[in-house]
């Protein structure tokens, strides 16, 4: 089938939006992918640096013969979804070596939890990190003796920041290589239930405890489809991982395999071989088109409506709100995984999964094909599905039709017509909205607004039983500028207990929330932020606000707010304590969100 004209559409504007940055980043990494294997250039006591603790591999690569490939890893274990890097680096080594070429580990970048720090301070640094890891994977990578990249990461800030750093060193090849879901605890709905018990004082901290540690259990990410699934998600559309290692669990045959495989797929893909794939000529515009239409056909993080930009920055393309919210309203919801259903990633994963998923797509003419990935030429290789038999990998075609349609769905026949996300603007700003979580008739909300700067102060404002009536509760000054925007993640039992009272309510911030966002309507990411002078500053109590997601508003009703002053806060406090000191210069840089609240870019 044809390409949609929408797709084509909205792919031509980002491709005209992007014409000179894109022409001057292509004109740097040809530059650099024609002056061949970079230790060449290298001197001979530099090279010697590099090789002397690699024992009987280092006249393989003083020779310049082997190729060289270089592990970027994210292991702690302090992560789950990262403890299972602790192995790869040998696994990759021994996969190179078994096709003639040597592995190193270049360096490591931080990986911090949102999980840990939600509601916490530290959790004032997670947006950043992103732009942190980049930096930390250029260092790695700055020594110019890899002729290809393996990136091992998983969660949330960590594969947009590695993503970036692959980018900006697209003159060499980058194969992205995931750890994969935990098994299946207590069910994500019954968890929620006991956080929503506890925020009434309907159960214990004991309780909660209990049902938190049931839930995340072992390693492997988390199992709702919050930012880290959709990371993975997004890698395999964008054709970043090999086909089919998205979803598979840690600690099996199979997942080790689809490591060996990635590994040894990067050595084939370098100069010296006979597939040169740098990965600039697989993240062009069609590609970031691509992972947008994943985002919105499962469902997925709102978070990656900032990560997004700042990636594609990266290869010299502008992504614009628009774009999401254009695409959102020709690709269907096809998905149900919490917290958008009950399901889970592996139960997703069982009913067909990804494969299911792009081979509908693509039959439907809502993906595009004609792409480079690291697997070779056209997306409908990530149709395949991998299986482990006598010691290796063989692929088959994926599943032509769901096996649990209360889980995933045809185009033909979806959950919502429309993709998950939905652009809102008004005399507010600009945000965004996970529509796909919310139930139709909390599409729209207008109530008069309670305006706060913190959100332990709504936290505390329930408690003493201040909301009473329909409500919009801003929360602002929450945006990078202003303290560096953490996700208020820790609002959606609080304003869940309100709605579940039969109150109208929503929520209007400058700040984010995470994947994990719940089934209250939220206004997020709006730009300009307060901290910017923005129009959610001039927000006072009681004005009416009505959000609609149908029409894509947000706006105070009936008020000139250009007329208003703007609120201050005192932000003093933002600026110390839990390492925040050391990010002060990214909070007076950091770009607008719209455009992906990138610091380094």
């Amino acid at each position: 089938m044809s390409l949609n004209p929408q797709i084509d559409a909205v792919t031509a504007r980002i491709r005209k939006r992007s014409e000179k940055t894109r022409a001057a980043y292509l004109d740097v990494m040809r530059r650099a992918a024609s002056e061949g294997p970079r230790r060449a250039h290298l001197s001979c006591s530099g090279q010697a640096h590099a090789y002397a603790a690699m024992g009987d591999q280092k006249d393989d690569l003083a020779a310049g013969h082997a190729p060289n490939v270089g592990i970027i890893t994210a292991y702690n274990d302090m992560l789950s979804a990262h403890q299972p890097f602790e192995t790869y680096p040998n696994v990759i080594k021994a996969a190179a070596r078994s096709v003639g070429a040597t592995a190193q580990v270049a360096g490591g970048v931080p990986a911090m939890c949102d999980g840990v720090t939600q509601g916490e301070t530290g959790m004032e640094m997670s947006l950043f990190s992103r732009d942190v890891i980049a930096l930390a994977a250029g260092v790695g990578l700055s020594h110019n003796v890899f002729d290809a990249a393996v990136y091992l990461g998983v969660c949330d800030k960590i594969i947009p920041g590695l993503v970036m750093a692959a980018a900006t060193f697209g003159y060499i090849p980058s194969v992205f290589l995931p750890a994969g879901p935990m098994v299946s605890g207590l069910p994500n709905d019954e968890k929620a239930k006991v956080r929503t018990r506890f925020a009434t004082g309907d159960a214990t901290r004991e309780e909660l405890m209990a049902a938190e540690m049931a839930a995340y259990h072992g390693p492997g990410t988390c199992t709702f489809y919050g930012t880290a699934n959709t990371n993975q998600m997004l890698m395999e559309f964008m054709g970043l991982h090999l086909p089919g290692a998205s979803f598979v669990n840690p600690g099996t045959p199979l997942r080790e395999a689809l490591t060996v495989a990635g590994t040894q797929r990067a050595v084939q893909i370098t100069s010296q071989g006979n597939e040169f794939t740098p990965v600039y000529q697989v993240l062009d515009e069609k590609a970031f088109v691509n992972g947008i239409i994943g985002l919105m056909a499962t469902g997925g993080s709102t978070n990656l409506i900032l990560h997004m930009p700042a990636m594609a920055k990266a290869a010299g393309i502008v992504l614009d709100l628009e774009d999401f919210d254009d695409l959102s309203q020709v690709i269907p919801l096809m998905a149900k995984v919490y917290p958008n259903g009950l399901a889970d990633v592996n139960h997703f994963h069982a009913a067909g999964g990804l494969q299911y998923m792009i081979g509908n797509l693509l039959d439907g003419g809502l993906l595009h094909n004609d792409v480079v990935t690291v697997a070779g030429q056209g997306l409908d290789l990530y149709r395949r599905e991998p299986t482990f038999q006598n010691d290796e990998i063989t692929y088959r075609d994926g599943p032509k039709t769901s096996l649990n349609e209360k889980i995933l769905r045809p185009t033909t026949d979806p959950f919502q017509k429309t993709g998950g996300l939905v652009q809102l603007s008004g005399n507010i700003g600009r945000g965004v909205m996970k529509a796909s979580a919310v139930k139709e008739e909390h599409h729209i909300v207008e109530a008069p607004a309670r305006v706060f700067h913190t959100q332990e102060a709504v936290k505390a404002a329930f408690k003493a039983g201040e909301f009473t009536q329909d409500t919009i509760v801003v929360v602002r000054f929450q945006g990078p500028r202003s303290n560096g925007m953490p996700e208020l993640h820790s609002l959606t039992p609080t304003l869940t207990v309100l709605q579940d009272r039969g109150l109208k309510v929503a929520l209007v911030t400058d700040g984010r929330m995470s994947g994990a966002s719940g089934k209250v309507p939220s206004a997020i990411h709006v730009c300009p932020e307060a901290a910017d002078g923005g129009a959610i500053a001039k927000i006072q109590d009681g004005d009416i606000v009505r959000l609609d997601a149908t029409q894509g508003v947000i706006d105070v009703v009936g008020v000139d707010l250009d007329a208003r002053p703007v609120a201050e806060a005192d932000l003093s406090g933002n600026g110390n304590g839990v390492g925040r000191e050391l990010f002060a210069v990214f909070r007076q840089n950091v770009g607008l969100a719209t455009e992906g609240a990138a610091v380094v870019l």
